[in-house]
């Protein structure tokens, strides 16, 4: 069963901004990519470190450490040092608040 956590009212995440919460599972990066809602589990497969203060470039995020890059929109690894895909939780809007799903 989905247990969809809120996020931010879709006005206060602009395009081109991210968000991270905290949730039971893991910290989570939600950004919005011209009007589109992604969320990712902000943490780099190739050493554990944080994503979501790295740069974006379009729909990839750079990991602030290494360089390794990976798609926003699904997940996967696009350069190494990183091999494995980051997960990614589904995104809704519900009366105007974007809320994830981490179930």
């Amino acid at each position: 069963m989905a247990e969809w956590i809120d996020v931010a009212r879709v006005d206060e995440l602009t395009p081109g901004n991210r968000k991270i919460i905290m949730t039971d599972v893991a910290e989570v990066a939600v950004f919005n990519l011209d009007g589109e809602f992604f969320a990712i589990e902000d943490v780099c497969t190739h050493d554990g470190g944080e994503l979501a203060s790295g740069l974006c470039d379009g729909d990839q995020i750079i990991c602030p450490r290494h360089g390794a890059r990976f798609c926003i929109r699904s997940g996967k690894v696009l350069t190494p040092p990183a091999y494995e895909d980051i997960e990614t939780f589904p995104v809704r809007i519900d009366q105007g608040v974007v809320q994830i799903d981490i179930e």
